[in-house]
């Protein structure tokens, strides 16, 4: 049986908000299509269809699956295109009804016509489908149906989506067990482990500059965050909060860039107040970007792309944690817990719930902070455990089927529970836990599979249907300036 190997940059990916399954996800489907119309002529086509399939379609609009379609089939790059520039190309696209396909050729896309949402049908692989319909000159039809299985991880229906499983690795690791089997017999930490495996895919020079560029879109994205005022899009009407919050902690102290401003946090002490607001700041800040189409890291996923970010820089100021190594680690054993879960259960909400999201970014900040700060490789799994225990059963209930109540607040839970969940590992024994990390996400995965459709992403349950608000058409996406 062959078996899949998952790197640290499978759960880092950078991208655009405000979701990695709906945005993300997509958007790479688009450019996986184009490979497949090049190869039969895309100077040949003469028109070009999208549908979207269950939770695509029903919360697609509030997620930004249509703008990910549009600019996907211009064969744009979600990692490096310009997110000022989102809604002014989209608008352009709508009123003349033509698309540029892969950047070649404009063919006649009418939005409203050739771009489906299909809200009472899905596929039964997964909820999140959609298929792209291509017509040629010649009379020849080709469709492709694609996946969003979370995290911006890609499927195409009927293909050996582990073929990348065959990666022979220093230390394969499936499960939790494995993982702390190697630990004992190599006497390595998960860091180095998952450094030796990430061996097989390029240099450990490459790995940890690969990485650090991972932060630096994260800090960026936390210290704008922090700076941009003004309200979110989408018609819920939610004011932004991080910038105000980062005012009023400062009380007027001085900076004028990111490492002056780490230095006047730093001045304001260590209380457990102070520390625990900073804490939620910097997970708002995350967040409210996410849901304004900036660029965000998958951590695993976009809807829960906060709370590593914030744990992360909490162990920078707060716990001695600013040095390139230590950051390198935390990613490293970050992204192992992440591909345990993945690979166990699942990371995306619309097959496990927030769970799924919220949870397992918890459970990888709280393994990595643990590790991070001296403990073991059993204790950093227990602190792992401990965190997902407290997140079962969350449900995904996105109001206006946008990423943004209660998705932005979640982040900051998730983030004080990942920090919680390491103090209490660092101060237990793990000779006396009861439930191990396998045991949890063999429980997450059983929960995903009882909840309730409608929790599932699909703005359908729970506080989604409560509370009333957003827009149905396509969200302004123009970004204020710091």
């Amino acid at each position: 049986m062959i078996k899949e190997s998952i790197s640290a940059f499978d759960i880092f990916k950078i991208g655009i908000g405000p979701s990695s399954s709906h945005t993300l996800g997509p958007w790479r489907a688009a450019l996986r299509f184009l490979d497949t119309v090049k190869a039969k002529g895309i100077h040949d086509v003469t028109a070009v269809r999208v549908l979207l399939y269950g939770s695509l379609a029903k919360t697609g609009k509030g997620h930004g699956t249509d703008v990910a379609m549009l600019l996907g089939l211009c064969g744009e790059d979600p990692v490096t295109y310009d997110v000022n520039e989102i809604d002014s190309r989209i608008k352009e696209i709508k009123d003349s009804k033509t698309l540029n396909l892969a950047g070649e050729l404009n063919v006649s896309f009418d939005y409203k016509a050739d771009l489906e949402f299909l809200y009472t049908e899905s596929l039964p692989f997964h909820p999140n489908a959609v298929t792209f319909l291509c017509s040629f000159g010649d009379g020849e039809e080709i469709a492709e149906t694609f996946y969003s299985i979370g995290g911006g991880f890609v499927v195409k229906e009927a293909e050996d989506n582990i073929a990348r499983g065959e990666v022979d690795l220093a230390f394969p690791v499936d499960d939790a067990d494995d993982l702390l089997h190697w630990g004992r017999k190599s006497g390595l930490s998960i860091a180095d482990i998952v450094l030796e495996n990430e061996g097989e895919w390029r240099t450990e020079e490459a790995t940890k500059e690969g990485l650090l560029k991972i932060w630096h879109v994260m800090r960026d994205c936390i210290y704008r965050g922090c700076h941009v005022t003004g309200e979110l899009p989408g018609g819920l009407q939610v004011k932004r909060r991080a910038a105000n919050l980062n005012k009023r902690l400062l009380q007027g102290r001085p900076y004028s860039n990111y490492d002056e401003w780490i230095d006047a946090i730093k001045q304001g002490g260590e209380s457990f107040k102070y520390t625990l607001d900073w804490v939620s700041c910097f997970a708002l800040a995350v967040n409210e970007e996410n849901a304004s189409f900036g660029r965000v890291v998958t951590a695993p996923t976009n809807g829960a792309a906060g709370v590593i970010p914030a744990v992360l820089l909490y162990n920078i100021i707060f716990c001695d944690g600013n040095d390139d190594e230590k950051i390198i680690n935390f990613l490293l054993t970050a992204a192992e817990i992440g591909s345990i879960f993945k690979k166990g259960a699942t990371i995306s909400a619309a097959m496990g719930g927030c769970q799924a999201e919220i949870g397992v970014s918890s459970s990888m900040a709280a393994a990595a902070l643990t590790e991070g700060l001296g403990g073991s490789i059993r204790q950093a799994l227990m602190a792992s455990e401990i965190a997902m225990e407290h997140h079962l059963g969350l449900t995904c209930d996105p109001v206006g089927g946008l990423v943004q109540v209660p998705c932005i607040e979640r982040n900051t839970m998730g983030a004080i529970k990942a920090i919680t969940a390491s103090q209490l590992a660092l101060q237990s024994n793990p000779d006396n836990a009861r439930v191990s990390l396998d045991h949890v996400i063999k429980s997450m995965w059983d929960t995903a599979q009882d909840m309730n459709l409608k929790y599932k992403e699909t703005a359908e349950g729970g506080l989604a249907v409560h509370v009333k608000g957003g827009e149905e058409t396509h969200i302004p996406l123009s970004l204020p300036e710091c």
